[in-house]
Formats: structure tokens, C-alpha cells, sequence
């Protein structure tokens, strides 16, 4: 009697694809562990700088606390820009992206294996600068609602991650232009991928003289990355179905051009 192989279709193909992509970078950030304490050690290096800074012209002690957050904060943004942005371009020079495209599954799923690979790791590392941060520069935290500061948090990585798919598909259509694009943009999509809204917000939240200092309302903050989480991940979709579509009717978009 032949045996029967079950083929996964449906929401079943996504979650086992979204596993898929995520092993690899699950598995692979342990077995450089020297990569990992770099990423640690030079971004909190940095950080000294401005910390140092801020105590020589006597600043406010909570300005350290900032400095510290956005520093970790920061590790997510450049994870998304310069690792998931760019995937399928290097996916592309490398001659992987025709057989994403012919593979069943879609790239978006593809695109969010990715990104819990490297939410993983990047939030590790994120922890462990608050941490060290925290405990070498005496960081006082004064969280005033930890349900919004989770909700924010969440949030603010859903728009960033995908603000990132949708540059993704950006990238790839524009192939070596898009450095120079993103570097011309790269201070305005701070603010347009919610990353400056989400990072206010939880100053807010999280320092007992974050309300004084904040932009708008932390609430406000909150529902306006709702807002940009949504329209992100729709845009997402439709950028990729678009290139999608564009490779299989032209059939040039997965050919590596110098």
C-alpha cells in the first residue's frame, strides 16, 4: 500500500514556513557567541559616550535612563533596516529567490520567519544592554502601567517589522539604489515607522519624569502605532503579491545584476 505524504496547505503552509525561516536564525545566534557579546559590548561603549556626557553638564539623572533606552531600542531598528529590509536582495544575489517564488508558500510568510528569528536574538541582546546598562550607570525605572507599556512595546515592533516587509519588496525592485534611498530617508522613516513614537511612549511609561518630557500622550502614541501597524502589514502584503506577480510575468526580477 502506498504511503500517503500530507502536503500542508492554508494557514498550516504559513506556520510551518514561519518556523522554518526562524530555525536557522534561532540556531545559528548560539553558535556565535562571540558575535553576541560584541553586540552587547560595542553598542554599551557607545552609549557611555553620551551618558558621560550627559553627567558633565550636569543633565537631568533621567536623561542617562533615555540614553540607555533608546539604545536598546535602536538594536531593533537597525535589525529591521539593514537584515530584513534587505533579505530579499541578498536572496536575490545569492540565486535563492527564484525558488521562494516557485515554493508554495508565500513570501510574507517567508519574510515573518525572518523577523521572529531576529526579534529573538535582537530582543536578547536589547535585554541584556538595559541590563548591564541599568546596573553599571544606576538606572532607576518608575513603570507607571506595565498592560501599556507591553501594548506599546508590541506595537511598536509590529509597525517596525512591517514597515520592514514592505521595504523588502522596496529594496528589491531598486536593487543597489536603495541605499542610497534609505540614507537619504533614513531620519524622516525614524518618525514615519513609529519607532520615535513608540520610544516616547514608553519614556513615558517608564520614568517617573517621562510624562514632563513626553511628545503627546502616551495613549495617543499607542493607538496612532495601531493605526501604523495595520497600514504597514496591508502595504506589506500588497508590495509583495505585486513583486510576486512581477517576477512570474517578466521573469527578470530574480536575476543577480551587477
Amino acid at each position: 500500500m502506498p504511503l500517503r505524504v500530507s502536503k500542508d496547505v492554508g494557514w498550516r503552509l504559513f506556520v510551518r514556513t514561519v518556523a522554518a525561516r526562524a530555525y536557522p536564525r534561532l540556531v545559528g545566534q548560539q553558535r556565535e557567541p562571540a558575535g553576541a557579546f560584541l553586540d552587547v559590548f560595542l553598542p554599551l561603549l557607545g552609549l557611555s559616550a553620551y551618558v558621560f556626557v550627559y553627567r558633565a553638564i550636569d543633565a537631568p539623572e533621567a536623561f542617562v535612563g533615555f540614553v540607555i533606552l533608546g539604545g536598546a531600542m535602536t538594536a531593533f531598528w537597525l535589525n529591521v533596516l539593514w537584515s530584513m529590509s534587505n533579505q530579499l536582495f541578498w536572496e536575490k544575489e545569492t540565486g535563492n529567490l527564484a525558488l521562494y517564488i516557485m515554493a508554495p508558500n508565500s513570501l510574507m510568510a517567508i519574510l515573518l520567519g525572518m523577523a521572529i528569528g531576529g526579534l529573538v536574538s535582537t530582543t536578547l541582546r536589547a535585554a541584556a544592554i538595559i541590563g548591564l546598562g541599568t546596573w553599571l550607570f544606576g538606572v532607576r525605572f518608575s513603570v507607571s502601567d506595565p498592560a501599556l507599556l507591553f501594548a506599546v512595546f508590541a506595537l511598536t515592533l509590529t509597525a517596525l517589522y512591517g514597515m520592514g516587509m514592505m521595504f523588502a519588496s522596496v529594496f528589491l525592485l531598486l536593487g543597489r539604489e536603495a541605499w542610497h534611498v534609505i540614507g537619504l530617508a533614513q531620519e524622516p522613516v525614524y518618525l514615519l515607522s513609529g519607532m520615535t513614537l513608540g520610544l516616547d511612549a514608553i519614556r513615558q511609561i517608564a520614568f517617573a519624569s517621562g510624562p514632563a518630557t513626553g511628545f503627546i500622550s502616551a495613549r495617543v502614541e499607542c493607538l496612532a502605532l495601531a493605526v501604523l501597524s495595520v497600514v504597514f502589514l496591508v502595504l506589506a502584503r500588497l508590495m509583495l503579491g505585486y513583486m510576486e506577480r512581477l517576477a512570474i510575468a517578466e521573469g527578470k526580477l530574480t536575476e543577480s545584476r551587477g
